[in-house]
């Protein structure tokens, strides 16, 4: 893949009210989350770097048992196998993580 449109990414349904689409090379990845409003990513942790930035909305972002919330223009670095988790606010909202190494089980 060299060039590429988010609307062209294959859909995941990830999680209730949770959609993904991805892009990627062999040691990055781009994915492209679109939360409902009120919808939850439990607590999990994963052996891949992980920068979240908020592109639009809200979210109650936990890290390591620290909670913040991040609007659009916010974003989080998230340390390999560091426990973490996501509640979204009162609005539909969107984030972009990158990955490295990219998330295996991410790609569609």
């Amino acid at each position: 893949m060299t060039y590429f449109s988010i609307a062209g990414l294959p859909p995941t349904d990830m999680l209730p009210g949770i959609g993904r689409r991805a892009a990627w090379l062999p040691g990055v990845m781009l994915t492209f989350f679109t939360f409902e409003p009120h919808s939850v990513v439990p607590e999990h942790r994963h052996p891949n770097e992980q920068i979240t930035f908020v592109t639009r909305g809200a979210m109650r972002f936990t890290l390591a048992g620290e909670s913040r919330v991040l609007r659009s223009g916010d974003g989080v670095c998230i340390a390999p196998n560091t426990l973490h988790s996501a509640a979204i606010l009162n609005e539909s909202t969107e984030a972009i993580d990158a990955w490295s190494p990219p998330r295996e089980d991410y790609k569609v």
